[in-house]
């Protein structure tokens, strides 16, 4: 029996040692993108967002994004809407400056964001994910609020995402394990903490990539009132492949191919009977034969 724990710890330590090199070997990557020299921090003022001939490419060969050019004005809500890949959660990356544009230029309040630390820059905008992912964090727990107290603004923030209700029914509450990556949450539960933490941090922009995807449509209803209410003073971006979801937007992006093939309010896109209109269609029709709770 002792040698085969002895066997055992060994396995354990040869496996710990690979895992650290692979781990050393990450830290001597180089950044793809980095602040220039001298670069200072974002001056925000209203939150005027400028997309003026951007192209961009993940790799050689292919443009994921072709000549985009567009502007959403402070307090604005923009969707994007399209077919699964067509460049619309791209957009949301590159104002967040994931990556660096190939040409063009990305402004905000007349500020190239390339000239700005990113930290600057991604202090002012809130991401709600498609799917939150829950990683370790300092206390090697998975709480459903890393970094924060348990205080008021916390409850009013998961109120407002709807999850409250459903974290006070946890044996623990606010203080539960959710596991590896919230595997203890169902999507539409991890989907509401996404968003209660974007409402936590109140920030000036707000990007959501299909962020009730996951919701039933009720929920959904009530937690876009909710983030109607955040966004009021704040620009709000809004990625979406759902056409029915933008009855409210100020502006919506039709995107195709990695192009804006169409733009406007509702009632013009409807009216011109072009993909949007042919979108909402097809969309509408689905609604009217699948049943409410299905």
């Amino acid at each position: 029996m002792p040698l085969n724990w002895f066997g055992t710890y060994y396995r354990m330590i040869q496996t710990n040692f690979i895992d650290m090199e692979n781990m050393f070997d990450l830290l001597k990557e180089e950044t793809e993108v980095k602040d220039v020299p001298g670069a200072g921090p974002l001056r925000f003022h209203k939150g005027r967002v400028e997309f003026e001939n951007v192209h961009f490419s993940y790799a050689d060969g292919r443009e994921t994004l072709q000549d985009v050019s567009f502007t959403v004005m402070p307090g604005q809500t923009v969707a994007l809407v399209g077919p699964s890949g067509a460049g619309k959660s791209t957009i949301l990356r590159l104002l967040f400056r994931f990556y660096d544009i190939s040409s063009g230029c990305i402004r905000i309040d007349g500020q190239d964001i390339s000239q700005v630390t990113q930290i600057s820059l991604r202090s002012h905008i809130g991401v709600v994910p498609r799917t939150l992912s829950l990683q370790r964090h300092h206390c090697q727990q998975y709480p459903l609020w890393p970094c924060y107290s348990w205080d008021s603004e916390i409850q009013a923030a998961a109120q407002a995402a709807g999850i409250h209700d459903a974290i006070l029914s946890f044996p623990e509450g606010y203080e539960t394990q959710v596991g590896e990556r919230g595997l203890k949450l169902s999507g539409g539960e991890k989907q509401r903490v996404a968003i209660a933490r974007t409402i936590l941090k109140a920030p000036d922009i707000t990007l959501l990539d299909e962020a009730t995807s996951a919701l039933d449509t009720s929920n959904e209803r009530a937690i876009q009132a909710s983030l109607a209410k955040v966004c009021t003073t704040r620009n709000h971006h809004r990625s979406s492949t759902q056409a029915l979801n933008c009855v409210n937007a100020d502006q919506i992006l039709v995107i195709k191919d990695g192009c804006i093939i169409e733009r406007g309010r509702l009632e013009a896109l409807l009216s011109r009977g072009g993909v949007y209109a042919e979108m909402w269609q097809l969309q509408h029709q689905g609604q009217e034969t699948v049943p409410e709770d299905s």
